[in-house]
């Protein structure tokens, strides 16, 4: 792309301002991020967050937004995952290992959405990906 071409961005593509037809879906997006968030101190914020990212999943789809919803839910997942595991090994010490790793990334994962999602920028963003026009 060279500096002469417009920057054209359409509903489907992130952009700082967003589009007025996307604003109550990313502001839906926002409200996952803060119970995700919000999890860390009561722990029923998360249950809430990922019933939430199933009931408008549809709505999203074909968004950048989208990209947001299939970033939360795997979050959701994974630190389940790993939870579970940290429970069950608990008593093997490592347990405490695994839950207080699992509770960095969960914290980094919301941050990390959350300032995306603040900059109009999908999850699946690679800065350092190879670009084909390159």
């Amino acid at each position: 792309m060279t500096q002469s071409e417009p920057i054209i961005i359409s509903p489907e593509q992130p952009g700082p301002s967003g589009s007025d037809s996307l604003r109550p879906l990313k502001t839906m997006t926002t409200v996952i991020y803060a119970l995700q968030a919000a999890s860390f101190f009561v722990g029923v914020t998360l249950f809430v967050a990922i019933i939430f990212n199933y009931i408008k999943r549809d709505e999203v789809r074909g968004t950048w937004l989208e990209s947001h919803f299939r970033w939360q839910i795997r979050t959701f997942w994974y630190g389940m995952l790993w939870t579970g595991i940290g429970i069950i090994t608990y008593l093997l010490l490592i347990g405490y290992v695994i839950l207080f790793a699992n509770y960095i990334w969960m914290i980094y994962r919301v941050a990390k959405g959350w300032l995306n999602l603040a900059e109009g920028k999908p999850m699946d963003f690679h800065p350092y990906r190879q670009r084909s026009s390159w």
